[in-house]
């Protein structure tokens, strides 16, 4: 009898865990105010261990389904008011992987969250050029390179494996045709040099979606806009495909357009303006992206659409 009174309470228990972890995911996703949320997050019996210590949702945890659901505010208070812990790995229930990188960046990538994204890009900055962890620097050229590499780090870690093969976000956002979101990470810092497990740049992983969608008609924008985004950040280009286009130029001049093939086969320098662009984003800082961007003085046919400037997500209310 005693076990089986031990057995109904812990089946109860279960059941209760349960109802409170779908009554979370549903306040998120119905958009619920952020002081309801956050209550129903840090209530004790919210979520219980084995071994009977009582735990919470981590606001690493309520980030992600803040970022599914695009609960735009939730996701700006958590990152607001926990600034290291939101960004940080989320627990095993989340994701097992042994890759200490955390999966934000690559889910507001892959569910097309910009503005989401955009936050989680400023945070990043912002931890990183905090004083509290970096030393500070002997002059500011130094204390912005320091800043540059931290935040590339950041966007250069493979996601975890059993969501996104060990892909960085760029080359993500490259696989599902996101040109705001390869713009918004390449000015944020991310490297276009950075492989994925199998040796491939977002370049190649790119160039092999315009190979397979050539005869597509669909998404021919995007996949032209992500390819002008991505060589706008690469003043020498470096991938693992060039056999193909040298093996191929037909079709690759076809799928390109000649002007471009020449340029990634290394028959011709840069188109002027794409050298231009080149040599512009250059001195732009990654902490001040994508503001710099929309303040130079140039036409604004020749910077990359869709951006959201980080003074205009700042009069969001939250």
């Amino acid at each position: 009898m005693a076990s089986l009174a031990v057995s109904s309470a812990a089946q109860s228990f279960e059941e209760h865990r349960k109802s409170f972890s779908l009554l979370f995911y549903r306040a998120v996703r119905d958009l619920k105010p952020v002081w309801m949320l956050e209550d129903m997050r840090t209530m004790e019996t919210f979520y219980q261990e084995e071994d009977a210590c009582h735990r919470t949702y981590t606001p690493s945890e309520a980030l992600l389904y803040a970022i599914v659901h695009d609960h735009q505010a939730y996701a700006r208070y958590l990152l607001n008011r926990y600034i290291h812990d939101a960004l940080a790995k989320p627990g095993e229930r989340f994701c097992r992987c042994p890759s200490p990188a955390s999966p934000h960046l690559a889910m507001a990538v892959r569910y097309d969250r910009r503005y989401i994204l955009g936050l989680i890009l400023q945070e990043t900055h912002r931890i990183t050029g905090s004083p509290s962890s970096s030393s500070s620097s002997s002059s500011s050229s130094s204390s912005s390179s320091s800043s540059s590499s931290s935040s590339s780090s950041c966007t250069d870690r493979a996601g975890c494996f059993h969501m996104e093969y060990g892909r960085t976000p760029l080359h993500l956002a490259c696989e599902l045709l996101r040109p705001e979101a390869v713009v918004m990470l390449l000015g944020s810092g991310a490297s276009p040099r950075a492989l994925d497990r199998d040796g491939l740049t977002p370049l190649d992983v790119l160039l092999e979606k315009l190979w397979d969608c050539s005869k597509e008609a669909n998404g021919a924008g995007s996949r032209r806009q992500c390819l002008d985004n991505l060589l706008m950040f690469m003043p020498k280009v470096h991938f693992k495909m060039k056999g193909s286009l040298s093996r191929e130029p037909e079709r690759w001049s076809e799928v390109l357009g000649e002007e471009t093939y020449k340029y990634l086969a290394e028959r011709r320098p840069a188109p002027l303006i794409l050298a231009a662009m080149q040599t512009v984003l250059k001195q732009l800082s990654p902490a001040t992206f994508p503001d710099s961007l929309h303040e130079l003085p140039i036409p604004s046919s020749l910077k990359p659409p869709g951006l959201l400037p980080v003074t205009q997500r700042d009069r969001v209310v939250v």
